[in-house]
């Protein structure tokens, strides 16, 4: 699978606070992503966990805080930063006249990857008998797998997926499962928006209700 991913470094996160409208949703969250390592965000709903997610896509500026890849801030060389991320949000950005195929090509492309591993990405997701079907006709589940062999067409160092196993069967949950665990072992890292359960092993967990912010809270981060 991928290689070389040890070697890059970590990505940190020091006293984020997050703010989405006239809300500050939590404030103070330091974490750490090293190679090989797993973070599994949990919380109740409207806790930040996706936001989350968006702030180390650099999706979302942070309300305060910073983040940081090898010791740098990501945004002193944003582009080459987001080269290294693979994030898979809700949505599963499918075209519908397209098929799972063109699908990964298409991905693969925006990536700059030249030789994307199409066959092997079908192969991860069992996509291979649906692979040329316009992807208006696939089912909820099969459009998550499609969302997810993304990851296998275009290698990259990070991952960062919003409740990658929603609509997934026991199958593909177990797929995923061994997906997150190559990766890890080459070294990538993985951080999960988790509202059902997922298991990963060894995974840091942050709990994003623990960052919640009172009304005083909220003042002091602005000050």
């Amino acid at each position: 699978m991928e290689s070389g991913f040890a070697t890059e470094g970590a990505l940190v996160a020091e006293r984020l606070a997050c703010r989405r409208g006239e809300r500050l949703v939590f404030a103070g969250l330091d974490c750490r992503l090293p190679a090989g390592g797993a973070l599994v965000l949990s919380g109740s709903n409207g806790s930040g966990k996706s936001s989350l997610l968006r702030l180390f896509a650099t999706l979302l500026a942070p309300a305060s805080g910073r983040l940081l890849w090898g010791g740098s801030p990501v945004l002193r060389d944003a582009p080459r930063y987001r080269a290294l991320i693979h994030y898979v949000g809700h949505l599963d950005a499918t075209k519908s006249a397209l098929s799972p195929r063109e699908m990964l090509r298409f991905w693969a492309g925006l990536r700059g990857e030249a030789a994307p591993a199409i066959e092997p990405a079908l192969a991860a997701f069992a996509l291979g008998a649906i692979a040329d079907r316009p992807c208006r006709w696939l089912s909820a589940g099969q459009r998550r797998r499609l969302a997810l062999a993304r990851l296998v067409a275009a290698p990259a160092p990070i991952w960062l997926l919003d409740e990658p196993n929603a609509a997934l069967d026991r199958d593909g949950e177990a797929r995923l499962a061994t997906l997150i665990a190559e990766h890890r072992a080459a070294g990538g890292r993985v951080a999960i928006a988790a509202h059902q359960a997922i298991a990963v092993d060894d995974a840091a967990v942050i709990v994003l209700d623990d960052f919640a912010v009172s009304a005083d809270a909220a003042l002091a981060v602005w000050q």
